[in-house]
């Protein structure tokens, strides 16, 4: 036990994790947390340790099973970006949460991109980054508060926007056309099937098409 304690901390120091860090497990799933910002608030530290045993595991039954039952979450102050996901690692800008505590559903969007695990992927990264934040949308336990939503549509937008403008897209998919195409599209990219015709096979139309008709009644 304790040479597996050592090998487990010199590998998050060799990742650059600090040290000091935490586990915590629930329902199968282990969560190691290192913080390197004494002035993160302690609620909020709960907060993200909460929203990832509530989401992790409904993302995991939705999408796949089979994802990292361990996942390392590191709150860094030397991090510029929001956050940033590889290999069942996340790191979060401490910064970032101290202009936007309410927006613990980074975690949501981060640990999602653990479960899609599409590797070396043939599909598009708008796609993927769609599918994670379709996940925020669906599965988030605090947008509301974070004043986190979907966009309406635009003129000029185009579905290779990534993220929200992608994700939103989807969710009209969803709803007008197709249930579970998310889900399809997911397994297509963690398979490597994933082609241009991957839309028609699913729905009947081309990506293209769907995409007029989303610009022509964009309501959700």
């Amino acid at each position: 036990m304790k040479f597996r304690l050592f090998i487990l901390l010199l590998f998050l120091s060799v990742r650059g994790f600090a040290q000091g860090f935490e586990i915590f497990r629930n329902d199968g799933y282990t969560l190691v947390f290192t913080n390197n910002d004494p002035a993160l608030d302690k609620t909020l530290k709960s907060k993200l340790i909460t929203t990832f045993f509530k989401v992790y595991p409904l993302l995991a039954k939705e999408y796949n099973r089979k994802t990292a039952k361990q996942v390392y979450m590191l709150v860094d102050t030397a991090y510029k970006g929001v956050a940033a996901t590889d290999n069942a690692h996340v790191r979060i800008s401490a910064a970032w949460f101290h202009k936007h505590p309410e927006d613990i559903d980074v975690v949501t969007h981060e640990v999602m991109h653990i479960v899609q695990d599409y590797k070396e992927s043939v599909g598009p990264g708008w796609l993927t980054e769609g599918i994670a934040d379709y996940a925020r949308y669906k599965f988030g336990v605090n947008n509301a508060a974070a004043n986190w939503s979907l966009p309406p549509y635009a003129a000029g937008q185009n579905y290779t926007d990534s993220y929200r403008r992608t994700a939103r897209f989807l969710a009209w998919i969803e709803m007008h056309e197709k249930k579970n195409i998310v889900k399809k599209l997911d397994k297509s990219l963690r398979d490597h099937t994933y082609t241009a015709d991957t839309w028609k096979d699913i729905t009947g139309k081309s990506l293209d098409d769907l995409w007029k008709e989303y610009v022509a009644d964009p309501g959700l």
